[in-house]
């Protein structure tokens, strides 16, 4: 198949799926492309089955902000037109969803009917989408997808209850590359950050409210009254200023490291006990699925999809949200015993598998025939 993706190219979820999606596919023969106004981050390496083209806005006086959607609309008809796709997978639904209905309209005149798939991730619909000004649109737009997937069960039921969708919602869940995302010999690394044999507790995020990222801070905080460990906090956002001077308040700098945005994320989980996401949301959890790969057990809270990956009391640990206490006591039942943190090492390795590429992948490509099929049948 000639697949078109379109993704938003940085270190967010929706990104990094589309992107290994992308690669995964062409290595089984697809011919890929990529669209999008710079190339995506985890687009890393050559592939002769992969193509991006930038997307590129012209600025005029006139404008208070860039038309983007507008030339990612005339880029995905050139695109179509002149490498005959044979379906248009748009992740993340604003406002990639009615840009490719756009797209989809002006080819009709050219007497071609390209499929459109919209994957939703999350805060399209959770957060972003629900606002009075994107409703309609995304309401519009998915209900004139072609096809429509979501990353979790949580997901699909939040887009029917907040929105007035009348397209099936697939749920094909996230995945993860378990050739990159394994546990890798960093030892010399892990020596360096905890000279004195202290559990390794690490956090990744955007850094935004809704991860809630201060509980990462509180329940550390109560583990290391309790045992010698340190604090990875990997990512950036508008509340890291915020969360390093409440570790300063709590005279954590020698106990806290901010690592700032990290591609190669997999070597420092590695490292790590324990990985925390005590999430207000989470449509899926793929950072905490990335540390499962490379055995690190998870405390998380409950909400979203959260209960669709991490077992509680298997590959780690959920609470309520906010209930920092109980968070860190789950965090300390795991590090305070050797033993019982091999065996949740080996529980989250196991559920990690689950979700390997290779198993995730095949339903994709299965959805997609299912989809172009139906549209040829409607001619």
């Amino acid at each position: 198949m000639k697949i078109g993706i379109v993704c938003y190219p940085t270190f967010g979820g929706s990104g990094v799926v589309a992107t290994e999606l992308g690669k995964a596919l062409a290595e089984k023969g697809h011919r890929i492309h990529f669209i999008t106004y710079s190339q995506p981050v985890r687009l890393d390496s050559f592939s002769e089955n992969i193509s991006y083209h930038e997307v590129t806005a012209a600025q005029y006086s006139l404008f208070d902000y860039v038309p983007y959607e507008s030339a990612l609309t005339s880029k995905l008809v050139d695109v179509a037109l002149h490498e005959k796709l044979d379906i248009l997978h748009v992740h993340y639904a604003i406002p990639h969803a009615s840009v490719a209905y756009m797209a989809k309209q002006i080819l009709l005149s050219h007497g071609i009917q390209l499929p459109i798939v919209t994957t939703l991730h999350g805060t399209d619909i959770t957060l972003v989408g629900r606002d009075s000004s994107y409703e309609p649109v995304v309401t519009f737009a998915i209900n004139h997808s072609d096809g429509v997937t979501a990353v979790s069960d949580s997901l699909k039921n939040d887009t029917y209850k907040n929105f007035k969708i009348t397209k099936d919602v697939e749920v094909i869940p996230n995945f993860i590359d378990l050739k990159r995302f394994s546990k890798k010999p960093k030892d010399h690394f892990r020596k360096a950050i905890t000279p004195n044999g202290e559990k390794l507790i690490v956090h990744t995020s955007n850094f935004r409210k809704v991860k809630r990222v201060q509980d990462v801070v509180e329940v550390f905080d109560l583990v290391r009254k309790e045992i010698p460990a340190k604090l990875l906090m990997i990512g950036d956002g508008p509340d890291r200023h915020k969360i390093e001077e409440l570790c300063r308040e709590k005279g954590m700098e020698d106990e806290v490291r901010f690592l700032g945005k990290q591609e190669m994320v997999e070597e420092i989980l590695s490292i790590s006990d324990l990985f925390v996401m005590p999430s207000e949301t989470e449509s899926f959890g793929l950072a905490a699925l990335e540390a499962m790969a490379c055995q690190v057990p998870v405390i998380s809270s409950d909400s979203g999809g959260m209960p669709e990956l991490n077992i509680n009391g298997v590959t780690g640990f959920m609470s309520k949200v906010g209930d920092v206490k109980e968070m860190a006591k789950n965090a300390l039942f795991i590090l305070n015993d050797d033993a019982v943190l091999a065996k949740f090492r080996v529980a989250a390795l196991a559920r990690a598998k689950e979700f390997d590429i290779h198993q995730i992948m095949p339903m994709y490509e299965r959805y997609y025939q299912r989809i172009i099929e139906k549209t040829l049948s409607s001619k």
